[in-house]
C-alpha cells in the first residue's frame, strides 16, 4: 500500500464508508471539523462494534496559527452509581462488563460533536442535517457487514446475545451474522433525523434524552435523566512535550494521554539510531519504554479530581529522564502487570486551511455494555467497568470519571508538519501511537510503510488474559530471537493480526501537501486530493 497524497485535503477512518463520508463533505466545502462529525456519524452507524452514539469521544485540533486544543467528551457515573447499590444487587467484586449493570457512565460523544461545530464560524457552518444525512441512509438503508464485526460478534456471542434489544438489531434469527449481512437500523436513523431536527443538545435535554433515562431505569441501569441533563463535554489544553522531533500533543486524564506522550518521551532519550527501523534496539526501546510509561500511569493515573499529581508534571524532564534511566538496553524488564481491554475508532482529517483534527470515538468493549434501547437504536458503553468497587483512585462513585484508554494524538514536528495519528485498541492504543510515530518520525519511513510493517503488543487488546509481548511473525526469525534473548515472553502471531489495532494518520506539510495512511488491519480507507 502507498501514502495517499494530496494538496487540498486528506481523510482517514478505519470503515471506507466513513472515510468517504468525511473526504465528500470536505471536498464541497466543509472544514475538517465538520467532516469528522459527518464521518463520526457515518462510523457509527458503519462499525457499530466498535464506536456509538451511546459511547464517549475525544478531540485533539488545530488550526493553522493556533496552539491545539482538545474536546473531552466522557460522561460521569450515574447518580445511583455507588458501592452500596451495587452491593443491594450482590455485586462486591467487580463491576460486571456486559448488560445494564454495565451501563454506569453518561454517554459524552454526542455532546462533543456540537462543541466542535461550535468552533467553526455560524456563517460558514454546515448544517448538522446535511452532516448527519450520510449516516441516516446508511442506517435506513443498511450496509454489508464487515468481516471484522461478523468475527467480534461470533467470538462474543455468548456475552451479548441476550442483552436487552441487542439480538433484534444485530443478530440474525439469534445467530452471528456473516459478513456481507446487510445491517439495518431504522431506530438509529430516526434518533439521528432527530438530532438534525433539534440538535444534539436534544441527545441531553430533549425527548431522546427522557426515552433513554426511562428505558435505563426499566432495565435496572443507575444513570438518571439528571445525569443526562448536566452533562456537558470541556474544551482543555492538551498535554505536551518537547522533544528531538517537534511538541507531541495529547489530551489530559483521565484519559492515557499521558502514558503515550511519556513512551515516546522517555525514547527520545534512549539515543536509538535513526538509521537503523525494525532493529532489536528499536523494538525492545519502544517496549520498555511502554514498560516504564505505564507503570507511571497505574499508580498516578484516575478522575483528575483525584489524582495526587498535575498529568503535565508527570512530563516533566525529569521523570522522563529518570524513566529512560530505568531502562536497560540490553535486558527486559519483568512483566506482570495487569493489561486493560478496549475497542474503539480513531480517525484523521486535514482540510484546504491546514485545519488538522484527531478524533477517536468508543464504547469500551466491543458491543460496550450490549444494551441497546429499542425506541432509539442506541447502544450503550460500558466504560464503568474500568471502575474499582473501593476507596482508591478509580473507585466508583456518582459522577466520578472513569479511566479512559482513548487518546488522540498529535505532533508538531520541527520542520513544520503537523500529524495527527491513532488507533483502535484499549491497551494498545499507545503502543501503536508508539510504533507508527517512531517510524515515521524518528526513522523516516514512509506514512503507509509505517502502519503497514510488523506491529507488537505488550499485554492485551481482544480480552486475552495476557502479559506477554506479542510479535507479528513477519517481523523475521532474527528480531524474534533477539528479542527472546533479551528476556521478553514472546508469543509470535500471525501478520496482520487484528490484535494490533486499527491504525491511521494524516499529515499537514508547511507548503500544503498532506498525507493520509489507513491500517490493512481494518476496513479502512485513506482518501487525499
Amino acid at each position: 500500500m502507498e501514502t495517499s497524497l494530496g494538496y487540498a485535503q486528506a481523510m482517514t477512518a478505519p470503515h471506507r464508508l466513513a472515510s468517504l463520508a468525511g473526504h465528500t463533505a470536505m471536498a464541497e466545502g466543509a472544514t475538517a471539523i465538520e467532516a469528522m462529525v459527518c464521518a463520526a456519524a457515518t462510523i457509527a452507524v458503519v462499525y457499530p462494534h466498535m464506536n456509538g452514539l451511546g459511547g464517549d469521544a475525544f478531540w485533539t485540533i488545530k488550526r493553522r496559527g493556533e496552539a491545539p486544543v482538545t474536546i473531552a467528551g466522557c460522561g460521569g457515573a450515574g447518580a445511583k452509581a455507588t458501592r452500596h447499590w451495587y452491593a443491594e444487587r450482590g455485586i462486591t467484586d467487580a463491576l460486571p462488563a456486559r448488560g445494564p449493570l454495565a451501563a454506569v457512565t453518561v454517554p459524552g460523544a454526542v455532546g462533543t460533536w456540537q462543541m466542535a461545530l461550535s468552533m467553526v464560524p455560524a456563517a460558514k457552518r454546515w448544517a448538522l442535517a446535511d452532516l448527519l444525512a450520510p449516516a441516516i441512509h446508511h442506517a435506513r438503508a443498511g450496509v454489508a457487514m464487515s468481516r471484522h464485526q461478523a468475527e467480534m460478534t461470533s467470538a462474543k456471542l455468548d456475552q451479548v446475545k441476550d442483552q436487552p434489544g441487542f439480538a433484534e438489531v444485530f443478530l440474525n434469527n439469534g445467530a452471528a451474522p456473516s459478513p456481507g449481512w446487510r445491517l439495518r437500523q431504522e431506530a438509529l436513523a430516526g434518533t439521528l433525523e432527530t438530532l438534525a431536527a433539534e440538535g444534539c443538545d436534544s441527545f441531553y435535554k430533549g425527548d431522546l434524552a427522557r426515552t433513554h433515562a426511562g428505558f435505563l431505569a426499566e432495565i435496572g441501569s443507575p444513570i438518571c435523566l439528571s445525569d443526562f441533563e448536566s452533562y456537558a463535554p470541556e474544551r482543555q489544553d492538551p498535554l505536551q512535550i518537547k522533544t528531538s522531533w517537534g511538541t507531541l500533543y495529547n489530551t489530559r486524564p483521565p484519559t492515557q494521554g499521558v502514558a503515550s506522550l511519556a513512551i515516546l518521551g522517555t525514547f527520545d532519550r534512549l539515543g536509538i539510531d535513526p538509521q537503523r527501523p525494525e532493529s532489536p534496539e528499536h523494538i525492545h526501546g519502544l517496549v520498555e519504554s511502554i514498560k516504564q510509561a505505564y507503570l507511571m500511569r497505574n499508580r498516578e493515573l484516575g478522575d483528575p479530581g483525584l489524582m495526587q499529581s498535575d498529568a503535565q508534571d508527570l512530563l516533566s524532564d525529569a521523570a522522563l529522564d529518570d524513566m529512560a534511566g530505568a531502562i536497560d538496553l540490553a535486558h527486559a524488564r519483568s512483566w506482570p502487570e495487569t493489561p486493560r481491554d478496549g475497542d474503539t475508532i480513531w480517525m484523521g482529517a486535514v482540510d484546504r486551511d491546514g485545519t488538522v483534527v484527531s478524533f477517536i470515538q468508543s464504547l469500551f468493549w466491543e458491543f460496550g455494555s450490549a444494551v441497546v434501547c429499542p425506541e432509539t437504536g442506541v447502544m450503550f458503553q460500558n466504560r464503568g467497568a474500568d471502575f474499582l468497587l473501593d476507596d482508591g483512585l478509580r473507585g466508583l462513585a456518582p459522577g466520578r470519571l472513569p479511566f479512559h484508554t482513548l487518546n488522540p494524538a498529535m505532533a508538531e514536528l520541527n520542520d513544520g508538519r503537523v500529524m495527527a495519528y491513532g488507533t483502535q485498541g484499549g491497551e494498545g492504543q499507545p503502543q501503536t501511537q508508539a510504533a507508527v510515530f517512531s517510524r515515521y518520525a524518528h526513522f523516516g519511513v514512509p506514512l503507509q510503510d509505517a502502519i503497514c510493517r510488523p506491529r507488537w503488543l505488550l499485554g492485551k487488546s481482544w480480552g486475552e488474559e495476557s502479559t506477554s509481548l506479542k510479535l507479528e511473525e513477519d517481523f523475521g526469525p532474527e528480531l524474534i530471537a533477539a528479542m527472546e534473548n533479551a528476556g521478553h515472553t514472546v508469543d509470535v502471531v500471525r501478520p496482520c493480526d487484528p490484535l494490533m489495532g486499527q491504525a491511521g494518520a494524516v499529515v499537514a506539510h508547511p507548503d500544503g501537501q498532506t498525507e493520509a495512511a489507513t491500517d490493512p488491519r481494518s476496513d479502512g480507507a485513506a482518501l487525499a486530493i
